[in-house]
């Protein structure tokens, strides 16, 4: 497993699905580990509580990434209580999907706001306490690489954003010794797009494997890129989809 023993990690929407597979292998790994929820309280706490009865250490945060003073209040509040800030993990965003014409401009404010706004601001404050070794990592989607019918437009144009803002991240972070990188998930079994959903069939049919992935499938790319391992990985794209964009 990579160590990450004397890192602090934040992860924005780290309270369940994903975020709570990520939260829980970098504090495996060895990281101290800060993570923001919504209104998933009770998950969070419970979260940071399993965490810290196996030895580890976790902040909790209410972050409504919607608000635009939220992304830099919570990496401030990370560094108060954890000391510093060596890894982001941008994961908080909305599974959004519908015809062009049914979008509405709330909802696209909204996406806007979580999906590609708070991102460039939590980045930005978290650039700042930032050392040789940070890691910023963002969880993208498979859409950057393959849409593969209509009523993606809104996922496909927020989280194809992310390619942007993670290249210029790397050349401009890269000197200081700070990667930037996108993990883009497939397929992956959560609450929000379960693996016997209503679409599953035919998600499951768009991947080489066959199958949905796991939330932990996510995580180990996610501790690799944040680990030892991703020293040299910067600007560009992991793809963990199951051969969704072969």
């Amino acid at each position: 497993m990579d160590d990450l023993t004397g890192k602090v990690a934040l992860v924005t929407g780290g309270s369940r699905g994903i975020g709570a597979a990520i939260v829980e292998r970098l504090a495996a790994a060895g990281a101290r580990v800060a993570l923001t929820y919504v209104e998933a309280a009770d998950q969070a706490h419970e979260l940071a509580k399993h965490i810290e009865a196996d030895g580890g250490s976790a902040a909790v945060i209410q972050a409504d990434l919607t608000r635009p003073t939220a992304a830099p209040d919570a990496v401030e509040q990370t560094v108060r209580e954890l000391g510093r800030i060596d890894i982001l993990v941008n994961n908080a965003g909305f599974l959004t999907y519908g015809p062009l014409a049914e979008v509405s401009t709330t909802e696209l404010d909204r996406v806007i706001a979580v999906d590609i706004r708070s991102v460039f601001l939590t980045v930005q404050a978290a650039a700042r306490h930032m050392g040789e070794g940070g890691r910023i990592i963002s969880i993208g989607s498979c859409f950057n690489g393959r849409v593969p019918g209509p009523n993606f437009v809104l996922q496909a144009m927020a989280k194809s954003a992310l390619i942007g803002l993670t290249k210029g991240l790397a050349r401009e972070l890269g000197p200081r010794g700070i990667t930037a990188t996108i993990v883009d998930p497939g397929p992956i079994d959560t609450d929000m797009n379960p693996a016997d959903g209503e679409t599953s069939a035919f998600q499951r049919s768009l991947t080489a494997v066959g199958r949905y992935g796991q939330a932990k499938d996510l995580a180990a790319a996610v501790a690799y890129l944040a680990g030892p391992g991703g020293r040299y990985v910067t600007g560009t794209s992991l793809a963990v989809d199951g051969g969704y964009t072969t």
